[in-house]
């Protein structure tokens, strides 16, 4: 297992995180991005805040989860003006879970 994959199991085992990263999976299909006349698709970083906290402005603690999940490479922030759009990365999800299964089934094939 390399330090990305632990890096990035290290940010899901906080609870707050994982519930960040389950709610943009529900949201939007994994997409996020500003259309070009300046519009947002997708949710927001005060969004992530609301649904986390119930309150509606981001709070220093929510921007730091943020900032774990994205220093893990499991999700993109993209800044337009003062509006911080969080997407997903599954791709990076299910990297992980195909090294999960590896392991459940022996890592290397070398089982005892």
């Amino acid at each position: 297992m390399n330090d990305e994959m632990i890096l990035a199991l290290r940010a899901l085992a906080d609870p707050s995180r994982a519930r960040i990263v389950e709610f943009l999976a529900d949201v939007c299909c994994h997409r996020a991005e500003v259309t070009d006349d300046g519009g947002v698709i997708g949710p927001t970083a005060g969004e992530v805040c609301c649904h986390i906290t119930g309150q509606p402005v981001i709070n220093s603690t929510i921007s730091h989860h943020l900032a774990e999940l994205e220093a893990a490479g499991l999700i993109d922030r993209t800044r337009q003006g003062k509006t911080t759009i969080c997407r997903l990365r599954p791709e990076k999800l299910r990297a992980m879970a195909e090294v999960l299964v590896q392991l459940s089934e022996g890592g290397d094939g070398k089982c005892c």
